[in-house]
């Protein structure tokens, strides 16, 4: 059981808290699973991090490929990281959740980044994320890093859900004390410890995939200030290197994100219709010399692809990545349905452990909760 939340202080300043940041110990926490691919960018990046005093833990979470050697490699060549390791997974927790408070367990700090191994941090950006949590009072901040994106599959589909992310959850609710919203990237997510700990920490949130927004809902519940906003230029991140990697990743997150996820899917898909036939139905009528339905197909098109491009433009992606995104579409539908369609089925596997199945109370207000169940860890 969580203790009840004391009152919080109206700003972290009254805490004193506004200390310079080389003078706050910051502990940077990795949970890592086979993440060899990452982990060493991820790590060189942190490493040559200044004006601030920092600490890195690298949580092994059970990883079969080099990703202990990695960091171990690190730790033995620099004083500012050290390698634990996550132990097995408690009944009722998720992996990410479980590898974070283990690694928390270690830390000094009174502040804590929480951070993926698959991100690279850009010259100065620890200093600075301190820095502004401290001068804008936030209990906790997360930058939404910049998304490095590959191939034509991550350009065409990364580019719509990260559009549709930043329609959902707004960061001007989010950021804004008198409303409920709250939201946050688990990429990077900084805290501020007696806070994290007053909310209960990820014990108190261990059973949702969804860790990061069900953190940031803790904190906004007892009164603490979030800070989120658009990370680019200080973080930034590959989040899938293969397409099955893609299909897999967003099939455990997008029905938590989007909880009317079929709604959603068949509106993204009759907006594709609408331009893609349209386009074609312009080319068509117009052979014909049938001249007003084919500019009435047109106009109807182009309205469609006005509106498609005015969201997406809003997620920050480079001008190839827009382009694609129109064909990206069908297959965020088609990630939506099968997303929805695991979670009310078979439940769904990300980084060799199974959640979900019988497991999920599908009906209950998202994120969706866990069950115990002895045949899923």
């Amino acid at each position: 059981m969580v203790p009840p939340v004391p009152e919080p202080p109206h700003s972290l300043h009254a805490a004193g808290l506004s200390r310079p940041a080389q003078e706050v110990l910051v502990s940077v926490i990795i949970p890592a699973r086979n993440e060899e691919a990452c982990l060493g960018a991820c790590l060189q990046s942190l490493v040559a991090q200044r004006g601030v005093s920092f600490e890195i833990i690298v949580v092994n979470d059970a990883s079969t490929d080099r990703t202990p050697a990695i960091g171990e490699s690190f730790a033995g060549s620099s004083r500012y990281v050290k390698v634990v390791e996550a132990g097995p997974l408690p009944r009722g927790w998720t992996g990410k959740s479980h590898a974070l408070a283990a690694g928390v367990t270690h830390a000094r700090g009174a502040w804590l980044l929480f951070t993926d191994a698959d991100t690279v941090h850009l010259p100065g950006s620890l200093a600075t994320s301190l820095r502004e949590a401290q001068e804008q009072g936030a209990a906790l901040l997360s930058y939404s890093p910049e998304q490095e994106v590959h191939g034509f599959w991550e350009k065409a589909v990364m580019p719509v859900i990260f559009a549709e992310l930043t329609a959902t959850y707004r960061t001007s609710e989010i950021n804004d004390p008198a409303s409920a919203a709250a939201a946050a990237n688990g990429q990077y997510l900084l805290v501020q410890r007696d806070a994290y700990e007053r909310v209960g920490g990820h014990a108190a949130i261990g059973h949702s995939l969804l860790e990061d927004v069900e953190l940031a809902r803790a904190f906004k519940r007892a009164g603490y200030r979030l800070l989120f906003r658009f990370g680019g230029g200080l973080v930034c991140t590959r989040m899938y290197r293969s397409f099955t990697q893609l299909c897999e990743g967003w099939t455990k997150n997008l029905a938590l994100l989007f909880p009317d996820a079929g709604r959603l899917a068949g509106l993204r898909l009759t907006e594709f219709v609408l331009i893609a036939c349209g386009a074609g139905a312009v080319t068509i009528f117009g052979a014909r010399g049938a001249v007003l339905p084919a500019v009435a197909c047109g106009l109807g098109a182009v309205g469609a692809y006005c509106n498609f491009w005015r969201r997406i433009r809003r997620a920050h992606f480079a001008w190839d990545a827009n382009l694609l995104a129109l064909l990206g579409l069908p297959l965020f539908a088609f990630l939506l349905l099968r997303s929805k369609l695991s979670y009310q089925s078979g439940g769904v596997t990300w980084k060799g452990r199974t959640y979900g199945g019988a497991a999920i109370n599908w009906k209950a207000s998202p994120p969706y909760r866990f069950r115990e169940r002895p045949d899923l860890v």
